[in-house]
């Protein structure tokens, strides 16, 4: 079976940190790879995108790919997925996290409001996620906590 670790990332400083936690979380309890998440929705349609315009699928994919090689290079020590899926965070992280050993996300994603402790997606998560979640807060430029 594999031993996979799921970690939500959405470009936010918080979710890089996570990225960053989870796969030092792989290497040393041996997990087999790194699931790199970011999830889109369609606003009021759930017709695809004519072609030429506004794409969240590929917007999505490409915030995620950007993060993972921005912070682990073209070639991870660790064999990290990335996985773009249809859907609310929360719901997309939940349903990815089912037979995980572990979920990780950021305290505070791209939106809400800058002020609280946890955002939505990661309160939902350790609320409801099938296996245990660890939340990860962003740094600062000197490596502290934010």
């Amino acid at each position: 079976m594999t031993r996979r670790i799921v970690v939500g990332v959405d470009g936010s400083l918080a979710a890089t940190a996570a990225l960053r936690w989870a796969v030092r979380q792989a290497a040393a309890t041996g997990a087999d790879v790194v699931e790199a998440v970011n999830a889109w929705e369609l606003s009021g349609s759930v017709l695809p995108p004519p072609v030429g315009v506004y794409d969240p699928r590929q917007v999505a994919a490409n915030v995620l790919h950007e993060a993972v090689v921005g912070e682990l290079g073209e070639t991870p020590e660790i064999k990290v997925t990335e996985l773009v899926l249809p859907g609310p965070a929360s719901a997309a992280l939940l349903g990815q996290a089912s037979g995980a050993e572990l979920l990780v996300v950021g305290s505070r994603g791209l939106g809400g409001f800058s002020g609280l402790l946890l955002g939505s997606v990661s309160r939902h998560v350790v609320e409801h996620a099938p296996c245990p979640v660890v939340v990860v807060r962003a740094e600062h430029a000197d490596g502290t906590a934010g």
